[in-house]
C-alpha cells in the first residue's frame, strides 16, 4: 500500500529527472503533506477532481497527478501514537472520512487500533498510494516551469536519510497536524522539579505512574481523560488554567459547527489559532460526573511555582467565582452546568508530587513551511478558509478550524476546489 519515495518515483517518465549533483526531482500538481483525517480528505477530493495519485499505473503520463506525504510508519496519522487506554467509546468523535463509513465494531477496542485500520483500508480502496515514512524536510518557491510558479518540497525517507526525492509542485496542500509540536509552557523552577515530567504526548498507561502523586495540568478533554485513569492507581490533583468550562449538553453537529466558526475568526485575523476542542467546553457525561463527585474532577488554579518535590502557590485560595468566558458569543444554545461545578476548589499551599503529566496541548507543525514567509505580524497566519492568504496556491488543512475531525473533511473538499480554481487542471 505504501512504499518509500524513492521507489515510487521510479527513473523515466516525463515526470522524474535527475541533476547531477542533487537528489532526483519529481513533477506533479499537488503536493499534500500528511495522512490524518484531513490529509487523506484532500487527497480523496482531489482524486475526485480528476488528478491521478502517484504511483498508480501511468500516472508519469497523466495530464494532473498529486502525491500525499506521511512521516508515520503506518497508516492512522496521529491516532496510532494515542494512549492504548483511550478505546473507541472514549476516543474525541472520530469522524467518517468522505465516501466510506467508518463501522466501530467494538468500542472497547483501542483507538490506536481501529482508527489506523480504517485509514488504512480506506488508503487502499481510493488507492492513494500514501508515500511512509517520508519526512518533508522544507517548502520553498523554486524555480518556474513554462513560466509557472513551482514550490520545491524537499524529502527524506525517515528510515534511510540519504534516500531523498524532491517534488517539484504547482500547489500544495498541508495537513502535516500538531502531533509533533506538543506544547510545554513555562512555570518558574520548571528545571528544579526532581520528579516526573511527562507530557501527554508521551503517556502509554496509568500504572506507569502509580509511584506517587500525579499533578495533571490542562482544562481540556485529555487532561479529564487522563485524570480519571490515573485517579483508579494513585492520588491526583488538578490544575487549570481557567475554571472549568461544563456544559450540560451532547456534542452536536450544531455545537461543532459553532466552535469551528470561533476558531476561524482568529485565523482570518491572522492571529495564532486557538484548537477546536479549547472552544467546546466539556460535555458533563456520566463518567465525568462521577468523577467531580468523587472530588477527581476538582480544578485547582495554576500554582506559582514548581519546587524540588512537588508545586506550590502563594496564595492557595482561589476567587470564588470563575471569570465568564471572553471572545465571540457562542450562535447555539448551550446548557450551562451548575455554576458550584465550574469553581476552583482551595487546597494547601504545596502540593508533594512524584509526577506532573502537561496535558497542555499542541501547536501547529509547520515549521516546513518557514522558507514561504507565511506568517503575519500577529504571530499567525492570515486564511481564508484553508487558502493562505499572501500564497493562495498553498492550502492549510487540519489547522485552526480544522484541526479536529469536526471540520477536516470539509477542509479537504475546499482544499482541492480552490487549487482547482487557482491552478486550473
Amino acid at each position: 500500500m505504501s512504499s518509500p519515495a524513492v521507489a515510487t518515483a521510479a527513473p523515466g517518465g516525463r515526470r522524474a529527472r535527475r541533476r547531477a549533483d542533487g537528489p532526483r526531482t519529481v513533477d506533479v500538481d499537488v503536493v499534500v503533506v500528511g495522512a490524518g483525517q484531513a490529509g487523506l480528505s484532500a487527497a480523496y477530493h482531489l482524486d475526485r477532481t480528476g488528478l491521478v495519485p502517484v504511483g498508480s499505473r501511468g500516472w508519469e503520463r497523466a495530464r494532473g497527478t498529486f502525491v500525499v506525504l506521511d512521516d508515520n510508519p503506518r497508516a492512522g496519522g496521529a491516532w496510532q501514537h494515542r494512549w492504548r487506554s483511550l478505546t473507541m467509546a472514549g476516543a474525541h468523535h472520530v469522524h467518517d472520512l468522505p465516501g466510506m463509513p467508518l463501522a466501530v465494531v467494538d468500542e472497547a477496542e483501542p483507538a490506536a487500533d481501529a482508527v489506523p485500520y480504517y485509514f488504512a483500508q480506506y488508503e487502499e480502496a481510493f488507492g492513494l498510494n500514501v508515500q511512509r515514512p517520508v519526512r518533508v524536510t522544507g517548502v520553498s518557491r523554486g524555480e518556474p516551469v513554462d513560466g509557472e510558479p513551482r514550490f520545491t518540497v524537499a524529502t527524506q525517507h525517515v528510515d534511510h536519510p540519504d534516500a531523498q526525492v524532491v517534488w517539484s509542485a504547482r500547489g500544495v496542500v498541508n495537513a502535516s497536524g500538531t502531533w509533533n509540536r506538543p506544547f510545554w509552557p513555562t512555570y518558574p523552577g520548571r528545571g528544579d522539579f526532581r520528579g516526573r515530567q511527562l507530557h501527554a504526548r508521551d503517556f502509554r498507561s496509568a500504572e506507569d505512574l502509580a509511584d506517587g502523586h500525579v499533578v495533571v495540568v490542562g482544562g481540556g478533554t485529555s487532561a479529564v481523560q487522563l485524570l480519571l485513569q490515573v485517579a483508579e492507581v494513585t492520588t491526583t490533583t488538578w490544575i487549570t488554567r481557567r475554571p472549568p468550562q461544563w456544559v450540560d449538553a451532547e456534542f452536536t453537529p450544531e455545537l461543532g459547527r459553532d466552535a469551528v466558526a470561533r476558531v476561524e475568526e482568529r485565523v482570518r485575523a491572522g492571529l495564532p489559532p486557538e484548537s477546536v476542542v479549547s472552544v467546546t467546553d466539556l460535555p458533563l457525561t456520566p463518567a465525568y460526573r462521577a468523577g467531580i463527585e468523587a472530588g477527581v474532577l476538582r480544578a485547582r488554579p495554576v500554582f506559582s511555582r514548581l519546587v524540588a518535590d512537588g508545586v506550590a502557590w502563594d496564595d492557595p485560595d482561589p476567587a470564588g467565582s470563575p471569570p465568564a468566558r471572553g471572545g465571540r458569543v457562542s450562535a447555539v444554545p448551550r446548557p450551562a452546568a451548575d455554576p458550584d461545578l465550574g469553581r476552583w476548589v482551595d487546597g494547601p499551599p504545596f502540593v508533594a508530587a512524584r509526577t506532573v503529566l502537561w496535558a497542555t496541548g499542541f501547536r501547529a507543525s509547520l515549521d516546513h513551511l518557514a522558507p514561504l514567509g507565511l506568517r503575519g505580524p500577529g504571530g499567525g497566519i492570515a486564511m481564508d478558509g484553508t487558502e493562505v492568504v499572501a500564497e493562495p496556491r498553498v492550502q492549510l488543512v487540519g489547522y485552526g478550524p480544522s484541526a479536529s475531525t469536526v471540520g477536516a473533511n470539509r477542509a479537504g473538499r475546499e482544499a482541492a476546489r480552490r487549487l482547482r480554481r487557482h491552478l486550473r487542471w
